[in-house]
């Protein structure tokens, strides 16, 4: 098999690939919060009406880390299972990321700190690649995604009070969009829809499963 056909099979896999796509397709800069080119994607993407609750009040900034990984069998992505006693968004899957402080220089600084704080993750161990549209969330959450590539002996070490698990999923797998599923379910006295990505006894839902499809949209080619 060339060398061609053998990235046409393994897509997403090839780790060259990814590179070539990612330096190509991300942005190099991440947009300012009230740039007018930031054009955020988010949960209005789906259901329109959220928009105005979301803008309602200032959104507060956020940043997360995108972190994918190299290993012999391919390219993963690394998630979170967040603390069951937290008091939000307890139990559900995420990106390490949170709260842009004030010290915080820049968003890649941000979800760089918040990786390390919960999962112990050296910021040395991480190359960025560049940065996703930034994603509002109905809860008024203005997230920057940095998609960064992660040494592969990076060594870990979970924050119990924040992360109950931390492990990978194959990105060739995230990136097939017959993985990604419609649901909804009642929130606020409505039912609302949103991306989810099931894997295993996994469940990828939400502001995760967006950031995830808004990775795709940004990687695919337009006959993809």
């Amino acid at each position: 098999m060339t060398d061609l056909a053998a990235t046409q099979v393994l897509g997403f896999c090839a780790l060259d690939a990814f590179l070539e796509r990612a330096r190509a397709r991300l942005r190099p800069e991440p947009p300012g919060p009230h740039d007018d080119t930031s054009n955020p994607r988010g949960d209005h993407d789906l259901e329109p009406d959220v928009l105005e609750a979301a803008l309602s009040r200032p959104p507060r900034l956020a940043a997360v880390l995108v972190p994918v990984v190299p290993r012999d069998d391919g390219v993963s992505v690394l998630f979170t299972l967040r603390s069951a006693h937290l008091r939000d968004h307890s139990g559900q899957i995420a990106f390490p990321g949170g709260k842009i402080d004030p010290g915080d220089p820049s968003p890649l600084a941000a979800a760089l700190r918040e990786a390390q704080e919960e999962i112990g993750l050296d910021p040395r161990a991480v190359t960025p690649l560049g940065y996703l549209d930034p994603y509002l969330s109905g809860t008024g959450f203005l997230v920057t995604p940095v998609v960064g590539l992660v040494a592969p002996d990076a060594r870990l070490s979970l924050n119990p009070q924040e992360v109950a698990e931390a492990f990978e999923v194959p990105l060739d797998f995230l990136m097939d969009v017959a993985n990604h599923a419609l649901h909804s379910r009642e929130w606020r006295g409505r039912q609302r829809r949103y991306y989810a990505i099931p894997f295993g006894e996994r469940y990828i839902w939400g502001v995760t499963a967006g950031i995830v499809r808004n990775l795709y949209d940004r990687l695919r080619d337009a006959d993809e």
